[in-house]
């Protein structure tokens, strides 16, 4: 019988309170309607009662257990050290990226939080990203976490490139964003931070072809 490691208990802690907070919320949540989207200007543009809150928050958490769980399968399965680390990574990232999104979504509807632009949603944002970016560039290649591009699939070389990169730059977002969100003029410092974290990407994505394209070893389309 496998051992679980202290990610899969995580795993499994997480699966459990994302679903029970989901749950919570469905049958004991404010009986007005909540926001659940915001808009590029971060004003919330869409509300929606506790059931469909609640009800998506347990899916969130059913996806959590069915990708981290995944990834946790996988390393377990690995037939190297460095290949079950990497994907161990994955898992956590996948953890990080679920747990945070339900704290924001949860949090932003149960206080009915009707604008993201302040310094506290911008705080929390930013913490998020620099958790994301600490564990991002770790990752190995898998389907589902981390700059997943086609040419990243086909060069081991452009995937670790461009997931360091973009491990660095949500890093260093975040660090920024959390200094900055006690003192920055909001919406604006709301929208430079969604602003930055969609370059980030951008340039990993461009990062992963440009590897692609000079690596020796890289496997053709």
């Amino acid at each position: 019988m496998t051992r679980l490691t202290a990610a899969d208990r995580a795993t499994v802690a997480v699966t459990l309170l994302i679903v029970a907070a989901g749950v919570w919320i469905f049958l004991a949540g404010p009986l007005e309607v909540m926001p659940y989207h915001y808009g590029a200007d971060g004003q919330a543009d869409a509300w929606a009662g506790r059931e469909a809150i609640g009800g998506g928050i347990v899916v969130l958490g059913l996806l959590t257990g069915v990708f981290a769980g995944g990834m946790g399968a996988a390393a377990a399965r690995a037939e190297d050290r460095a290949r079950a680390r990497a994907l161990r990574s994955g898992q956590v990232l996948i953890l990080l990226t679920f747990l945070g999104l339900t704290l924001f979504s949860g949090v932003s509807s149960l206080t009915d939080l009707t604008s993201l632009g302040s310094a506290v949603p911008m705080a929390g944002l930013a913490a998020l990203f620099l958790l994301i970016g600490a564990v991002l560039g770790r990752v190995g290649p898998n389907p589902l976490a981390g700059v997943r591009t086609p040419w990243s699939y086909k060069s081991r070389l452009a995937w670790d490139r461009s997931n360091r990169l973009a491990g660095r730059l949500f890093f260093l977002i975040g660090l920024v964003g959390l200094a900055a969100a006690p003192v920055a003029p909001q919406p604006l410092g709301y929208q430079l931070l969604i602003g930055a974290v969609v370059a980030a990407a951008l340039l990993s994505v461009i990062e992963s072809w440009r590897v692609w394209r000079t690596d020796p070893d890289r496997q053709p389309f």
